[in-house]
């Protein structure tokens, strides 16, 4: 198989990676993430200008990209500017949709591309500790539309949101596979309640309650109580991206954390001549490279069969958040007491890298996810 991109993708990368380096330093980068919308509408208009959405899409549905590639390229680029835009929600809620709406559903693709629509997946609940099945919240049937009861945290930018893709049982028990249903809601419908609050490692997030949401019948996304598939569909999409992004993060940690032992001069010479320095810096550049492997492997085979797909994913998010911690923790030491900094991008990149162990899953769940699906 070649591993080369296309003139398209590097055409791509290379716009994004001008655009970030000339409009997204790291200053502004700090400046938006913490600012109290925690995304810049600006910056997420004009990166939908250049093609950064519409390339995580297929043409069937108005994009111009849609493979695994195309994704992990877009959010490779993403990592090392650390953007704080609502990419992830555009590509998991987008992601869902194409697979499993209608057509009126599916037109609204055309403003998740555009920048004109916030996305959010409000599927992870305060107990649920990452197992994609364990669903509380309540849909019950009224009249010709659905009740919505129950909570969900973590949502990036959920109160940003425009549009919320919401999991909520049909039927069943809580941990059960069959009995998900997942529903389109309005970000401002009546009695969504959403507290927002920043995240450690930039940007906002929020925990959403909907306390007795009503939502019409065209607001059911596929089939009643068969939302499981598309939920993982729509997540392994987001791990992808997700890894990804780690690996543009670890690749600018690495190269700042060279540039530093270069630099940096102990007893009259280089830091980076120590030989004990040297094997550190050596071990974690094998390290990044196997995490750009599983990458690789992971956007390869995304649109291939279930198990092979789910497997490479879960591998790729194990090695990510193994290596992702990995490099955080040598990066920092390696650049000693500055690297604690928070004037210094460096401990930015780090916290990042931590987090995105924890978003749709860490390593220990996705070592286990991946022996369970060995033995299938």
């Amino acid at each position: 198989m070649n591993f080369e991109h296309t003139e398209d993708r590097r055409m791509l990368a290379d716009s994004l990676d001008r655009y970030i380096a000339d409009q997204y330093a790291f200053g502004e980068r700090d400046r938006i993430a913490k600012s109290g919308e925690g995304f810049s509408r600006t910056h997420w208009n004009q990166l939908a200008e250049i093609g950064a959405i519409g390339a995580l899409f297929p043409e069937e549905v108005g994009g111009f990209g849609g493979s695994g590639f195309d994704a992990a390229v877009v959010f490779e680029s993403l990592g090392r500017g650390l953007v704080v835009e609502p990419f992830l929600g555009a590509l998991a809620v987008g992601r869902a949709i194409a697979l499993a709406g209608d057509e009126a559903q599916k037109a609204r693709i055309a403003g998740l591309i555009d920048g004109s629509i916030i996305a959010a997946l409000a599927h992870e609940e305060p107990q649920s500790h990452h197992e994609a099945t364990l669903v509380e919240t309540r849909a019950e049937r009224q009249g010709d539309g659905w009740l919505l009861k129950g909570a969900k945290a973590v949502v990036p930018l959920g109160a940003q949101a425009d549009l919320l893709l919401v999991s909520a049982r049909t039927s069943g028990e809580a941990a059960d596979e069959q009995g998900i249903s997942l529903f389109l809601v309005e970000g401002a419908a009546a009695g969504v309640h959403r507290r927002d609050y920043p995240r450690v490692d930039g940007g906002r997030a929020a925990e959403i309650t909907l306390d007795g949401v009503t939502v019409k019948q065209d607001a059911l996304l596929g089939k009643e109580g068969e939302g499981a598939a598309v939920l993982e569909h729509a997540s392994g999409w987001a791990i992808l991206g997700l890894c990804a992004e780690a690996l543009g993060a670890m690749e600018v940690t690495k190269r700042e954390t060279l540039e530093y032992l270069r630099t940096r001069r102990q007893f009259g010479v280089p830091i980076g001549s120590f030989q004990a320095l040297q094997h550190r810096m050596a071990d974690l550049l094998l390290e990044v490279e196997q995490a750009r492997s599983a990458v690789i492997n992971a956007a390869a085979a995304i649109d291939g069969e279930r198990v092979v797909r789910e497997k490479a994913l879960s591998a790729a998010k194990f090695s990510i958040g193994r290596i992702g911690t990995l490099v955080a923790e040598e990066s920092i030491q390696l650049h000693g007491g500055i690297g604690m900094t928070w004037e210094l991008p460096l401990p930015h990149y780090a916290k990042r890298l931590v987090m995105i162990d924890h978003q749709f899953g860490d390593e220990d769940h996705h070592l286990a996810r991946y022996i369970a699906l060995q033995a299938a």
